[in-house]
């Protein structure tokens, strides 16, 4: 145990060291200090016909254009496929269903696999249609939490920059870069970078055996850097084409939340205040960390039932690459599902009930510790909103925050989002349960089968991806109501968190005074943690109690289903 805690601590130290530089060198791109590619910018701008101010009205309207077109663009790729060239398997196209789900999720940032991608999809699907939208669906994330830094920031102004600089600036100094290097860093390490569909091999055993290939290490970069999570084959990254070593995996970890952690500092920069953003990044590594020890503790346990029949091991090494390990596994379950991220390397399904439930705690508390790229910060804003109102309450004092008076307008929209994860969880998994389309694609009876089904839809609306791998979610049910979750979790935060920071723009701050509540100190933090963890518990504990808890209890008095 003591050498699993000691990398994960090496893990958070050199996370933070990186996070620091790159944070503030974001925050130096999205005010226009980074210019060493104008020329480049300038012509993409020019494409674009944008590079004018923008109210967050208009913002708003740019971001669902482009992602609409963008959606149209890789649903009509997918669906078409099997005319279209760099096909070398002869796929074909696929179900309007399969293709709707797959298009929403990469789109949204989600990255949810209904499919195997070695078996269905073709090397222009995997790059021009998934690898782009990983890049655009980061992207517009990341756009969105410059957008809301500067309206938070505002001095009574009423634009929140504009969304097709921000977009372009986003991938040519930012995601670009990295993911060239990571790129070219994991195929030295011995990950596939080829347009060739697969090779032929022969067994010791003389078998003759096709195994898939193609240009994985490009998508395995962005799919990381980006937190999207979609992977080149169907067991993700516990396919040792996409995760061959201790130090891709590593690296990988590293990759999920560099730059969800950054943008902490960025936030802190751009408002110029580095408390405010250390604020955040505290309340957020404190869930981090809550998460990763109790998961890890859930592991480590075991599973008491395989005692009598197995030979004593260290944890719960049940759907685990042996090359990772418990803590390789664990540390990088508890990375992901805190950071939006889909990707797997050991099969959430085989989790004791316990570890499974922090997984899924970690998501329907919604993007927020860390998250994805850019909107983990505007979620935990939407909550930062919600904690000063509740400190107003108590003090009997009107609510602020940057000096800004929160009234009802602003109270109101961040109320509203916390229907999201109840609507997309709770009422659409139980409208699943209700048609019967439920029952018939879980795998396992009992409370895991309903943890199979309760993770899928906190997945898909928490924009994550990863899965209870025994759910079979390719049904033209699932694949339509998974998709619409996944817009609600993606397209429901950012409108009201945009039209947030378009309100607080337009307010002149105020000095503080002696009855300023700062939130800045360790008693927000507290109190910021104590709201995230009180929504949560209340909105989901019953779901809960009657999946991975009722599972916990029944393991423990040797119960199986």
């Amino acid at each position: 145990m003591q050498a699993d805690l000691l990398q994960a601590a090496l893990y958070a130290v050199v996370l933070v060291a990186l996070a620091v530089p790159l944070g503030l060198y974001m925050a130096r791109v999205y005010t226009g200090d980074v210019t060493f590619l104008a020329p480049v910018e300038k012509t993409l701008l020019g494409a674009a016909g944008g590079g004018g101010e923008q109210s967050w009205c208009t913002y708003a309207v740019s971001l669902l254009l482009f992602n609409a077109a963008g959606f149209a663009l890789l649903l009509a790729i997918l669906m078409f496929q099997n005319v279209l060239p760099l096909n070398p398997q002869g796929f074909d196209g696929l179900s309007w269903h399969l293709a709707f789900n797959t298009a929403v999720s990469f789109v949204t940032n989600t990255n949810w696999q209904s499919y195997g991608g070695e078996t269905t999809m073709s090397n222009l699907s995997q790059m021009v249609g998934l690898t782009t939208q990983n890049f655009l669906s980061a992207a517009t994330g990341m756009a969105l939490a410059a957008a809301v830094a500067r309206g938070f920031a505002g001095r009574q102004v009423r634009t929140v920059g504009n969304f097709w600089t921000d977009m372009t600036r986003s991938v040519l100094y930012i995601l670009l870069p990295l993911s060239l290097v990571l790129a070219v860093v994991f195929a030295a390490l011995g990950m596939p970078q080829t347009l060739a569909g697969s090779v032929d091999a022969t067994t010791l055993e003389g078998a003759k055996q096709t195994i898939a290939i193609g240009p994985v290490a490009s998508q395995l970069a962005i799919k990381q850097l980006g937190t999207n999570g979609g992977g080149f084959f169907n067991v993700n990254s516990a396919h040792p084409f996409e995760n061959p070593l201790a130090i891709t995996n590593y690296l990988s970890m590293l990759a999920i939340l560099v730059i969800p952690v950054a943008f902490c500092f960025t936030y802190g920069r751009m408002i110029g205040d580095r408390r405010q953003g250390l604020a955040l990044f505290a309340a957020m590594g404190v869930l981090l960390v809550a998460g990763f020890a109790a998961l890890y503790a859930a592991e480590h346990a075991g599973n008491p039932l395989h005692a009598a029949f197995v030979e004593p091991v260290t944890g719960n090494m049940e759907g685990k690459e042996q090359r990772f390990g418990l803590i390789g596994s664990v540390l990088w379950a508890a990375t992901t599902t805190a950071a939006s991220n889909g990707s797997v390397n050991a099969m959430h399904d085989s989790l004791t009930p316990l570890a499974g439930m922090v997984a899924m705690l970690n998501m329907q508390l919604g993007e927020i510790v860390y998250g994805g790229v850019g909107v983990g910060l505007t979620g935990m804003l939407l909550f930062v909103i919600i904690t000063v109102f509740l400190a107003g309450l108590m003090v009997g004092r009107t609510p602020e925050y940057l000096g800004k008076k929160i009234e009802a307008k602003e109270v109101k929209l961040a109320a509203l989002t916390l229907l999201i994860m109840p609507i997309g969880v709770l009422v659409l998994g139980g409208l699943a349960i209700a048609v019967g389309t439920a029952q018939s694609s879980v795998q396992d009876a009992g409370p895991h089968g309903l943890s199979e089904l309760i993770y899928a839809y906190t997945s898909a609306t928490g924009n994550n991806g990863s899965a209870f791998a025994g759910f079979n979610a390719n049904t033209p049910w699932h694949n339509t109501f998974l998709g619409l979750a996944m817009l609600l979790g993606r397209f429901g935060y950012m409108l009201p968190i945009l039209a947030i920071a378009g309100s607080l723009g337009t307010k002149m701050p105020a000095p503080p005074t002696a009855g300023t509540f700062p939130t800045h100190g360790t008693v927000f933090v507290v109190l910021l943690v104590a709201t995230i963890l009180i929504v949560g518990a209340l909105t989901f504990l019953p779901a809960l109690a009657l999946g991975p808890i009722a599972e916990q209890v029944s393991m423990l008095a040797g119960t199986t289903f």
